[in-house]
């Protein structure tokens, strides 16, 4: 008896002292819903973050992003704390999943659940990516100017000899290199079975990483991109580009969801992608696509998009900087094609080369991609027209390798590539690591540190987000909000509450880490977020930095603007 009494009192003085926690609604698993990500609790979600990354293309690290991973856990927290992403995008590849025909390297896959799992102990959500390139490696020689990934060897062999002829950029050889559109076309017809085998091993990988993943972790598992940037290589006779999609492209995809379905994911979409050539903005690389023969996605499948500035990475078709609203466009067809499908859209890749003779172009692109991400109109008109969902995003990449590469090109040991991501001269990655081997961003910290809605308690009506870090393309019309602004980054969300337990959770920047915020809702501040709790029906908060300002006015304002439109 006395022994009971003492466990009581012992449990008693434990539930005094425990310190309470701030009750986390972070770690449901995600659905598509009404055309966004919903977690359980009925909250729009955004995925912001990166693609881990650009060094699983090469043969350094055996496909791996990370040498090891201790260097994997050291990256995921690195990004959570420099940028606030809360998704990765992240990449493994056939060739080491079946080097062999029929023969899985379940030795490569658990050292890819390891290191995936450095981003889900972070609260990091990852999507998957199977990931190609110029089909593989194994179609170059050793002497080439370029090299793939993805297929393993034994996939790659009996093909003419490879060559680009005068290619400037390594994307060219998609249409122009012999070897890389007869393998491509094969692929795409099941020569020798070939997608049969791809289909089986990402089965067996998806298999894997499920069985691997406490039922926990693999919550934080959002889906799967069943091939980076498909085309077809060759089109058959009489055949074009959107008829590829309908009549190819999309039974892959309907395949992949059954072994997807197989493996135990079934209550996960399969991120899937156009034609790469669809938004192109280089007249003579764009081909009509997007799935628009497709009559509808639904649900359990996502619209997964790419966008880069072709002109401005050429250096001579667009001389200047990209200015506020220029990709609202082609941001805009993104969720249009997503809506027309039935289903959230998401743009897996975007980024800007880090280095090099464009790099001057890097914050104005950066700024105008994310702006497009946001919102669906130009800064210059925002606050008379700012109707739009949040669009999620993965930008390319994030390559703690950066500059330090040891790859030997096609396996030349004497091409040894160690500038920056070591694949066909690109330089991409957002990080890199300093003198004393930190992680440190080649990018500044507010282009990519951003305010953005990381979940949202009911439908996001307007969100916009001006960072400062490159001009000033918000003009905020009310004249209190201005003088109450002033300088400073500012954020405004607008949403119409569910009025449920779970908070809206917004992201904050280094630089507003003790906002000042006006809201309908009532507002509280953990770390670096922004928790929002409001009723049923439509709110909107301001986030800036503090200021000597009239809150008053400017509130007023804000309550006469977000119910007028």
């Amino acid at each position: 008896m006395r022994r009971a009494v003492l466990l009581t009192v012992l449990f008693l003085f434990a539930w005094v002292i425990t310190p309470v926690h701030a009750e986390s609604f972070d770690g449901s698993e995600l659905r598509v819903s009404g055309g966004v990500f919903r977690d359980e609790h009925g909250r729009e979600v955004v995925l912001r973050g990166f693609n881990v990354s650009g060094t699983a293309k090469l043969a350094e690290y055996r496909g791996l992003p990370f040498a090891s991973t201790a260097d994997a856990r050291k990256s995921a927290l690195a990004m959570k704390q420099l940028t606030g992403a809360n998704a990765v995008r992240f990449l493994l590849t056939w060739a080491w999943i079946e080097p062999q025909r029929g023969q899985i390297d379940h030795a490569y896959l658990a050292k890819v659940t390891e290191q995936l799992r450095t981003f889900t102990d972070q609260g990091i959500r990852v999507y998957l990516d199977f990931h190609q390139d110029l089909y593989s490696r194994y179609l170059f020689n050793k002497d080439s100017w370029y090299t793939g990934d993805g297929a393993p060897a034994w996939a790659a062999s009996g093909y003419p000899k490879e060559s680009c002829g005068l290619c400037f950029h390594w994307g060219q050889n998609m249409k122009s290199n012999n070897a890389v559109t007869a393998a491509t076309y094969d692929f795409w017809h099941n020569r020798n079975g070939v997608q049969d085998s791809f289909l089986n091993a990402a089965g067996e990988a998806l298999k894997h990483v499920r069985e691997a993943l406490p039922a926990n972790e693999f919550k934080l598992v959002v889906g799967v991109d069943p091939l980076n940037e498909p085309y077809a290589g060759k089109y058959d006779s009489g055949q074009n580009s959107q008829q590829w999609e309908r009549d190819l492209l999309m039974p892959f995809y309907q395949r992949f969801r059954t072994k997807m379905d197989q493996a135990g994911w079934t209550s996960k979409p399969a991120f899937v992608e156009p034609l790469v050539f669809w938004n192109q903005n280089v007249d003579f690389f764009a081909e009509p696509g997007g799935l628009a023969l497709v009559p509808t996605l639904g649900e359990r499948f996502v619209f997964n998009a790419h966008f880069y500035d072709g002109k401005a990475q050429s250096g001579l078709l667009m001389p200047g900087k990209a200015g506020d609203g220029q990709y609202t466009q082609a941001f805009g067809t993104i969720r249009e094609r997503a809506k027309a499908l039935g289903t959230a859209a998401i743009v897996s890749e975007f980024g800007h080369p880090v280095s090099g003779n464009t790099s001057d172009k890097l914050s104005s692109v950066l700024k105008g991609i994310y702006q497009g991400l946001d919102s669906t109109s130009p800064g210059a008109r925002w606050w008379s027209a700012p109707r739009g969902t949040v669009v999620s995003g993965s930008q390319w990449h994030w390559d703690t390798n950066y500059g330090r590469h040891r790859e030997l090109m096609n396996d030349n040991p004497n091409k040894v590539m160690t500038e920056g991501d070591a694949m066909n001269e690109e330089h991409f990655s957002a990080v890199k690591l300093d003198a004393a081997g930190n992680p440190v961003l080649t990018i500044e910290r507010a282009l990519v540190d951003r305010v953005y809605p990381q979940a949202v308690a009911g439908t996001t009506l307007a969100f916009t987000y001006e960072d400062r870090a490159y001009q000033t393309w918000q003009q905020i019309p009310l004249p209190n909000v201005r003088a109450l602004v002033g300088s400073a980054p500012f954020a405004v969300l607008v949403w119409d509450s569910n009025g449920g337990a779970a908070p809206t959770e917004v992201h904050l920047p280094e630089s507003l880490r003790s906002p000042l915020v006006v809201s309908s809702a009532s507002s509280t501040v953990q770390g670096d977020k922004l928790l929002l709790r409001g009723g049923s029906g439509r709110q909107f908060a301001l986030v800036t930095a503090s200021s000597g300002g009239n809150t008053s006015a400017a509130e007023a304002e804000l309550r006469n603007w977000y119910v007028s439109w």
